[in-house]
């Protein structure tokens, strides 16, 4: 694989973590851009790793970190945003997609591999219509671009499996709105996999890869397997909409928004796929049980307890 150079926007985060990891593994020289590259950063990354800090909403100061690449990378995105106008939204998905576009002209960069989700520009949700307007903008770029739409991504540290564990220790009973909603998790290892194999493979010029997992769970379903796989015993109502409308109330004033009024539109439009982006790339799904108790910290505690029985 012959070796690039390659900026990433929203390498801090879940996906990016992953994926740059693996880029340094492939020989790539790597740098990701952050308003704020602090140190704790850099633990999280292998010493290979270029930090920069970068306004990425200015196109002078992008173009600049651009320079020299043979392509960006743009996983940067929110679950939420302040209040619920859709500016929030609109802001990191659309602006910065416009300034990343303007920016890479400027450097001469044509490669543009761009995150994206399942359902985008579908559905009444802010945070869907803002990642559908992002694509029509890198449709329209005139760049040799990518775009990835995962489903919800699950992995060490994730934002579902996790999330809920979190809850369920906390509380015996635990009502979900739109506890019937669909999806079907990819792993986040895959989800990486997918950008490596296309900044490696000119054929993925121009496509856009839906990325799921081979299983399609119910929102409720996803829960209660959570509480098995932490052995806790717990009632999980799932609430009919006008309900779950008021927790979704409820929620966006809370810290940390658990569940928000774009969040409760978002499940509206189940999160499941039609053409298969993984197969596509020739990646063999991982499934939810092969990796949900090391997900949730129970994988090494039972290996532990059987070591012990073992010595006694």
């Amino acid at each position: 694989m012959t070796s690039q150079r390659i900026v990433v926007l929203g390498g801090t985060g879940f996906v990016g973590r992953h994926l740059v990891r693996r880029l340094v593994a492939d020989g790539h020289a790597v740098t990701v851009l952050s308003r704020n590259s602090g140190s704790h950063h850099e633990e999280v990354f292998p010493p290979e790793v270029t930090l920069r800090d970068c306004n990425v909403y200015d196109t002078a100061a992008l173009a600049r970190a651009l320079r020299g690449a043979d392509a960006a990378i743009n996983l940067a995105g929110i679950l939420n945003e302040r209040g619920d106008s859709g500016q929030g939204f609109r802001r990191v998905f659309v602006e910065l997609t416009d300034t990343l576009i303007a920016a890479c002209h400027q450097a001469g960069v044509r490669r543009l591999l761009q995150m994206s989700a399942l359902n985008a520009g579908r559905g009444q949700s802010h945070y869907l219509k803002a990642r559908g307007e992002a694509e029509a903008r890198v449709k329209a770029s005139g760049l040799d671009w990518t775009i990835f739409q995962p489903s919800v991504i699950f992995g060490e540290g994730d934002g579902l499996f996790c999330r809920f564990a979190r809850l369920l220790r906390l509380l015996p009973v635990l009502p979900i709105a739109r506890g019937g909603a669909k999806f079907a998790p990819v792993f986040v290892g895959d989800v990486a996999e997918a950008f490596r194999r296309a900044l490696r493979d000119r054929k993925t010029i121009g496509q856009v890869y839906e990325l799921y997992g081979p299983d399609v769970f119910t929102l409720a379903e996803i829960v209660r397997m959570t509480a098995r796989t932490l052995g806790l015993k717990r009632l999980v109502i799932p609430l009919p909409d006008a309900l779950g409308r008021l927790q979704a109330e409820v929620g966006e004033w809370l810290p940390g928004k658990p569940i928000s009024r774009d969040n409760f539109r978002s499940l509206l439009t189940d999160s499941v796929g039609g053409i298969d982006g993984l197969h596509r790339l020739g990646i063999e799904p991982a499934r939810v049980a092969d990796w949900l108790p090391r997900i949730l910290g129970v994988e090494d505690t039972r290996q532990r307890r059987l070591d012990r029985y073992r010595r006694q």
